[in-house]
């Protein structure tokens, strides 16, 4: 017979004897109402100090990717008894400059993205010589070590690319046109260059305005009219799928759209085969892990990575795993 250690006997007879009460007496959804209520009121599940910690994003206004990974990390805040802040600007000076505002704060850990480095760079030292533990996230992967961070959170973009690239060579496409919606994004380029060094074809970049999306809809719409080749749209954001989506419409073209990223839009997508497939980085885990790992840290000195970063992703998902990923895109998880 298996024998299992006392705390994990402890442990699930709790959580059966009340899931079992909240099944008997209030049913099922109530439970389940109460469970997020508590969540709601914030109830830690750890007695360590309330620390604080800060992550700052280069994300731009009304991102909703950003909002999966603020999800992740506040549930993360909640668990683990901490005052979250959040903060972000897609201009990287004022994105380093919202970094010192966190050092200035005296903040007891900072959560940050490194999509344009070199802007970074003074800032996060920074925080290092406050002693101020720091954590990457998203994108910097390459640079996160080097700039003193403890670890790294979130895809390898060039392996991410490369997987994009080996799944079109799969299904037989010979030219695809890598959308890049933020010139000066070191994960962006990695991308389009990760799918270019695994496609058996042709990969052309487009740089487009990504605040604007009209502009970026005929910006791809006019490439494709003037290219019939293209049989392949690799955009490098899920908002930027449909944008698209609707330009392949414009242009008459039969290219397939694939995207990096999901959201609710995509999924369903994905289901009703309007995309082909989509590169899942789970921001949600993103945030959440970012935030745990800080945590880890402050209370026992644990690093996870080895000095490499802890991948989130890629993960290709396809028509297949839409219908059962749609769901979790609505709460807002993925």
């Amino acid at each position: 017979m298996a024998r299992f250690p006392t705390w994990v006997v402890i442990t699930l007879a709790g959580a059966l004897s009340l899931s079992l009460a909240g099944c008997s007496s209030t049913g099922g959804k109530r439970a389940e109402d109460a469970r997020k209520a508590a969540a709601a009121q914030g109830r830690a599940a750890v007695n360590t100090p309330r620390w604080t910690f800060a992550m700052i994003t280069h994300s731009g206004d009304g991102d909703t990717f950003w909002d999966i990974v603020q999800s992740g990390a506040k549930q993360a805040a909640v668990k683990d008894n901490i005052n979250f802040l959040y903060s972000h600007d897609a201009e990287a000076q004022q994105q380093a400059q919202l970094v010192d505002a966190a050092v200035d704060k005296k903040v007891d850990g900072i959560i940050v993205t490194l999509a344009k480095p070199d802007a970074l760079k003074a800032a996060v030292a920074r925080a290092e010589r406050a002693g101020i533990p720091v954590i990457t996230v998203n994108s910097g992967s390459a640079q996160s070590k080097a700039y003193g961070a403890l670890t790294h959170v979130g895809q390898d973009e060039t392996v991410a690319g490369e997987a994009v690239g080996q799944e079109l060579t799969e299904r037989g496409r010979k030219k695809v046109l890598c959308v890049l919606h933020e010139q000066g994004n070191v994960g962006h380029e990695q991308r389009c260059a990760g799918v270019a060094k695994a496609f058996s074809g042709t990969v052309e970049n487009l740089y487009v305005n990504g605040t604007n999306m009209p502009d970026t809809q005929a910006a791809i719409g006019a490439r494709l009219q003037a290219d019939r080749s293209v049989d392949a749209v690799v955009t490098l954001g899920a908002p930027y799928a449909d944008t698209a989506v609707k330009a392949k419409a414009d242009a008459g073209s039969r290219a397939e759209v694939d995207t990096f990223d999901l959201n609710a839009k995509v999924a369903a997508e994905l289901k009703d085969g309007t995309l082909g497939f989509a590169v899942d980085q789970q921001p949600y885990l993103q945030g959440y892990q970012a935030v745990d790992l800080l945590w880890l840290y402050k209370y026992n000195g644990d690093v996870l990575g080895g000095g490499r970063p802890v991948l989130t992703g890629p993960q290709i998902v396809t028509k297949d795993q839409a219908a059962t990923l749609e769901e979790y895109t609505k709460r807002g998880t993925r």
